[in-house]
């Protein structure tokens, strides 16, 4: 081989090799990059369901997407995602309804009191006509795409001393403390209580003290903050069933190809179902838990506090806002 054939052989081969060197930042480029951000720690359900998330779409659509996930507000902080991904700074995060309810004040209808019945009910509403209007609006006014709705958990009333709770009027006098805001207060003075607003931190001292009769929250709330040591008994009003939305900037959604959006989509129930299935599991477990440290757990007529609290709210201005005849159709949804 000539010098001549070596010096073209050799520069032939680093052309090459530049030319695949160029092509690997190309290729990360081509990934549809996916920032999520929310509040949940890595133990909660709902941040371990972004994990499964990342997985099924990794298995669905190998070397497509670019999922990186955010946890503990590290991103973006709680309530502040929306606007974000309006503004094309964020793809994916979990909202609430009170968060929607700033930018459309008729979401307030899923903040009211034994409206949503339980996980299943929640699924069969928003997966129908109900929900599909409600997203639309969403998408028409926030920029904002909902793909569905995860199960939270179901608020119960934890009191101090045991009383024979059948229906709101057996709650008469009981200091029920409920978060600060007006519409929490609200929901604890339909419930039949008298609402006092006390600080999430200051609650087991209160109760402890007697400052506060009792107090409502998810099972696993009153695990977690060791709330059955200073209480007697568990009353099973169910009476919110909290839920989070999970949602993705229409920017990026819209940029996507219809196959790319159906493996978003499957891998967003994927994530869901993962969330409500630990979820129930774990609320149905901590009932037998509660029993062991002595407490005692009773069912109300749920239906006698359904109806108080739902006739409250219709009653109330927040009713004003929401869509005619809509608690009537979710009520129906069966």
């Amino acid at each position: 081989m000539t010098t001549q054939q070596l010096t073209r052989r050799t520069l032939l081969g680093a052309t090459m090799a530049l030319g695949a060197t160029a092509t690997l930042p190309a290729l990360a480029q081509n990934k549809v990059v996916l920032r999520i951000s929310t509040p949940a720690g890595p133990e909660d359900w709902h941040g371990k369901m972004w994990t499964v998330f990342k997985e099924s779409l990794d298995k669905s659509a190998p070397g497509e997407f670019d999922v990186q996930i955010n946890l503990n507000g590290s991103l973006f902080k709680q309530g502040t995602e929306p606007a974000a991904m309006a503004r094309g700074n964020l793809e994916l995060a979990a909202i609430s309804a009170q968060d929607i309810a700033k930018i459309l004040p008729e979401y307030s209808i899923f903040t009211a009191g034994y409206l949503i019945r339980d996980p299943d009910h929640q699924q069969k509403v928003f997966n129908g006509p109900i929900g599909a209007e409600m997203y639309k609006a969403v998408a028409e006014k926030m920029d904002v795409q909902i793909l569905g709705i995860g199960y939270l958990g179901s608020r119960q009333v934890n009191l101090r001393e045991v009383r024979n709770v059948k229906t709101p009027a057996d709650l008469k006098g009981v200091k029920l403390r409920m978060p600060g805001s007006k519409e929490w207060l609200f929901l604890g003075e339909a419930l039949g209580a008298t609402p006092t607003p006390l600080a999430f931190g200051e609650v087991y001292l209160g109760l402890k003290t007697g400052t506060v009769d009792g107090q409502d929250n998810p099972l696993p709330s009153v695990r977690a903050a060791k709330f059955y040591e200073v209480t007697k008994q568990i009353v099973l009003t169910s009476h919110l069933t909290d839920g989070i939305f999970i949602a993705i900037s229409s920017k990026s959604y819209n940029a996507m190809n219809a196959a790319q959006k159906q493996k978003v989509n499957a891998a967003t129930q994927a994530a869901i179902a993962f969330n409500n299935d630990n979820r129930v599991k774990e609320e149905a477990q901590l009932v037998d838990f509660f029993k062991k440290e002595g407490l005692q757990v009773s069912t109300p007529d749920v239906e006698a506090f359904r109806k108080t609290v739902q006739a409250a709210y219709q009653n109330s201005d927040y009713a004003k806002v929401w869509p005619k005849g809509l608690v009537d159709r979710i009520n129906a949804v069966k």
